[in-house]
């Protein structure tokens, strides 16, 4: 029961302390009471009256959540203290105090809490305040600090003081408020002068007494009977009427709020004590600028010259929210073009089609087609500051000359003012990327600037293109007509002005012959003939015809060798289909990715050629043109397609219906044959080439080795119709290399390593170093093996002890090789390769050994 007692009793005195009265010091300024606000840097004040009657405070307390009840949340703890001067007096001295709420405290003095100090009295201190505006004197809410005003506007000053002019007064004997807060207004005039006076009327801005929170100096919020101001050196406060500008100095002012003592003079009844302290120490009011025109009416713009396609802004400066007449004064513009327009949709900015009151004003230099409703004139109605900015838009269409802009006082037309500006044409640039040359199928990067429109309109002219003046970049059936933006490739401009179109080739409506064509950019939908007063450029390109390239890695394929077929496909096809035809083979349609740089690679691996039969084959590469679709494919990919017929969406343009090629049970050369005339139909835009290869049982010949010295470095060389790259292991070993008795030396002699495979210019060739340093004399075997495709061949040669004084008298070692392929005789190729025996090498050495030995036998027998 007792914390809830508590509990209320604090939440009665939060509420206390949010809610602090305006209350007036009574009897003087002097006397503080409970709740009163207390400014910094006052002093000698009078707080006997508040805690225990009997005894004054000595300090006054600041606690945590402005609560000295300990049994609060964030209450009881002491944050901060000010000692009294003396009890009962008390000064706040300087600016960094905390500001808020205090407490009395007096040792003498202990609430039920156990406080010292009186929780239902308390005072407030805050820094005086008062901040400065300038305002319309017929809004008061229409501020014009930082902005411009004529000399026909009428102002106020705007003060504000949210403690100053509310606490900052006391009650006389006859109970009516003292205001003691006072300032000056003091302005900087544009020529650096410091004046207090100011406006037609001279008004007299010093002694303006802070009556209030908010008041105005053309007003007061009482009536002059309700408030007893002070008298500064005799000049009372000229409060109550606008300040006219009037004759005033043309420029920028500078206004400030300041401080100010009033004198201890009172009209009646007792001087106060303090008299505004903080004057000389507390910040004057924040600095405003405004600025005064020395024009009744005054236009400006913020480009003396725009290109035509951007827009222009003028600026009206006159009275404050007052109604004026702008407008475009006659150019002399030509049929068929355009004056800037107002933009609609501008606050306060009426772009009006009242004729008959434009008609009636008989303004004479007006423009033409604002007396017919062209949005050329405009009633304009100035912001507070007396200004008002106006949009005009411009297009491809305004005539490019210089405009004038007048506004004028529809009250009195002796006060306007005029403003030129000079719209200019644009340019419109087109450049392609790349060399100017294309394959048709390319796409073509186009871009260029537009500084004349918001679009560019593409068309393209060409040999036999119809109609002549021109057909759209976007679908070439279609004719260029004038005006007509649907009938041209519209491209958007940038914020930059630069634009930029990707024209896709294979996309054409209708195929394109090769040749020279010219693609214009223009900044508005007319076409060639009619472009006398329209900004273009031109770009000329040359589209050839795509084509297809291919060649074979070898012209000679060994069985289970690889074989590339390779070439380019210009007009960059996503892929070729590569189609190969042999002995019982059937190979169609086989996809070949072609590369951004238009190349292409078909392979066809060991596993392919393995088993091919030896004979001629055929190869056709397919290219699909620009539309990039293949016209002609095979039944099946692979070695059994049996058929070529058209894709579907061409199967309608046969006459009779699309034929279907058979492709198997024919000859090798006459599939290849069907299948080009196939390709060679009118109805078939595909192009292609074609190519043709043998293939031949693999083999390994090696070159007649002649016979050789110890100590010879010599090659082993050979030709063969392996493919180029290919590995042979070469071995060298003596012919008496083998078993022998234990009691007999076993010296080896040869040489092995690999060797690859080199182009030849018929056949392919090898070469094997051979360092005959280390050999004996004997017989040497030669042994040349390939492991992919497996063939291996044999031969000898003789190395000799020394060097022969006279050249040899003996026949050189025959080289033996394997048999060549026996010529094969098909109906597609006759190929004849000559199978020739050799004798052994070294046989012609051993007849002559045995001759030798019969002679010796002879002579034996005689003896």
């Amino acid at each position: 029961m007792k914390s809830t007692m508590k509990l209320i009793i604090a939440s009665v005195i939060l509420v206390a302390l949010l809610a602090v009265p305006a209350m007036a010091r009574n009897p003087t300024i002097n006397d503080i009471k409970s709740t009163d606000v207390v400014f910094v840097y006052e002093t000698g004040l009078n707080v006997s009256l508040l805690g225990n009657p009997v005894t004054y405070p000595t300090k006054f307390v600041k606690y945590g959540n402005d609560n000295p009840n300990p049994n609060v949340a964030g209450g009881g703890q002491q944050l901060a203290e000010i000692p009294c001067d003396a009890p009962g007096v008390f000064s706040v001295y300087n600016s960094p105090a905390y500001l808020g709420i205090w407490f009395p405290w007096n040792a003498s003095y202990t609430d039920p809490n156990g406080a010292h100090v009186n929780q239902s009295e308390y005072i407030q201190i805050q820094h005086a305040d008062v901040t400065l505006d300038a305002v319309l004197n017929a809004s008061h809410s229409d501020s014009i600090a930082g902005k411009s005003v004529t000399r026909d506007t009428l102002i106020s000053f705007k003060l504000n003081s949210n403690y100053a002019g509310i606490y900052y007064k006391y009650t006389n004997i006859t109970g009516n408020p003292i205001y003691a807060a006072m300032v000056n207004i003091e302005l900087t005039t544009p020529g650096g002068g410091k004046i207090q006076v100011f406006g037609n009327g001279a008004d007299d801005l010093r002694n303006i007494i802070l009556m209030g929170s908010q008041e105005y100096t053309d007003s007061l919020p009482f009536g002059a009977s309700n408030y007893t101001p002070y008298v500064v050196s005799g000049v009372q406060p000229q409060l109550g009427e606008a300040i006219d500008l009037t004759g005033v100095e043309a420029g920028t002012y500078t206004a400030t709020a300041k401080w100010v003592q009033a004198n201890p003079a009172m009209n009646n009844n007792t001087v106060p004590v303090n008299n505004t302290p903080w004057y000389n120490y507390e910040s004057n009011s924040n600095s405003i600028t405004f600025t005064v025109l020395s024009k009744p009416i005054t236009i400006t713009t913020n480009k003396e010259s725009v290109v035509r396609g951007n827009p222009f802004v003028v600026t009206v400066t006159g009275e404050s929210k007052k109604v004026y007449w702008l407008y475009l004064k006659d150019a002399s513009v030509g049929t068929g073009k355009s004056y800037p327009a107002i933009s609609v949709g501008q606050s306060n900015v009426n772009i009006t089609t009242d004729l008959a009151k434009i008609n009636n004003a008989n303004i004479s230099d007006i423009n033409p087609v604002a007396k017919l409703g062209a949005p050329t004139f405009a009633q304009v109605t100035t912001a507070a500051d007396g200004t008002r900015a106006i949009q005009f838009d411009t297009n491809s269409t305004t005539y490019d000359t210089k405009y004038t802009a007048k506004v004028i006082d529809p009250a009195d037309f002796s006060k306007y003012d005029t403003v030129d500006i000079t719209v200019q044409k644009g340019q419109v640039t087109i450049t392609y990327e790349g060399t100017g040359t294309y394959y048709l199928g390319e796409t073509i990067k186009l871009s260029g600037t537009n500084t004349d429109s918001d679009t560019v309109y593409l068309f393209l002219v060409g040999p036999n293109l119809l109609p002549s003046t021109g057909v759209s970049l976007a679908d070439i059936t279609v004719g260029a007509q004038d005006g007509v933006a649907s009938t041209f490739k519209t491209v958007d401009v940038n914020t930059d002005n630069t634009w930029s179109y990707k024209w896709d080739t294979s996309q054409l409506t209708k195929t394109l012959d090769a040749g020279t064509y010219t693609i214009y950019a223009v900044a508005e939908p007319q076409k060639k003939d009619n472009l006398t007063d329209t900004e273009y450029n031109t770009a000329s390109v040359v589209l050839k015809k795509p084509f297809v390239t291919a060649s074979v890695s070898t012209n000679t394929l060994a069985q289970g060798d690889i074989l590339y077929i390779r070439g380019t496909a210009e007009g960059t096809p996503n892929d070729v289909n590569v189609w190969v035809f042999g002995k019982n083979y059937r190979s169609c349609s086989n996809s070949a990715t072609v590369k951004s740089d238009a190349s292409y690679e078909y392979k066809l691996d060991r596993g392919d050629t393995i088993d091919l039969y030896a004979g001629q084959y055929f190869a056709v590469v397919q290219h699909p043109m620009m539309n990039g679709i293949f016209d002609i494919a095979g039944d099946k990919t692979g070695t059994a397609c049996t058929n070529a017929t058209p894709t579907a969406s061409l199967r309608g343009t046969w006459v009779g219906g699309a034929p279907t090629v058979k492709l198997i049970g024919l000859q090798a050369s006459d599939a290849a044959t069907a299948l080009v005339d196939l390709l060679n139909s009118p109805n078939v835009d595909d192009t292609y080439t074609k190519l043709s290869f043998m293939v031949e049982a693999p083999w390994i010949r090696i070159d007649t080795i002649g016979d050789h010295y110890v100590g010879d470095t010599f090659s082993i060389t050979g030709t063969t119709n392996l493919a180029e790259g290919d590995q042979i292991q070469m071995t060298v070993v003596s012919s008496s290399f083998q078993p022998t008795e234990k009691t007999q030396t076993g010296e080896f002699s040869g040489a092995s390593g690999t060797v690859t495979v080199q182009k030849g210019d018929t056949y392919n060739t090898f070469s094997f170093s051979v360092d005959a340093s280390t050999f004996k004399p004997d017989e040497y075997l030669v042994t040349a093996e390939s492991i992919q495709p497996s063939q291996t061949t044999t031969a000898t040669f003789n190395v000799l002890e020394g060097t022969p004084t006279t050249a040899a008298t003996t026949a050189p070692a025959t080289a033996v090789t394997t048999a060549a392929p026996t010529p094969v005789q098909t109906t597609e190729v006759a190929t004849a390769v000559a199978t020739t025996a050799k004798p052994q090498p070294g046989f012609g050495a051993l007849i002559a050994l045995v001759g030798l030995g019969a002679v010796a036998l002879l002579v034996l027998r005689r003896r």
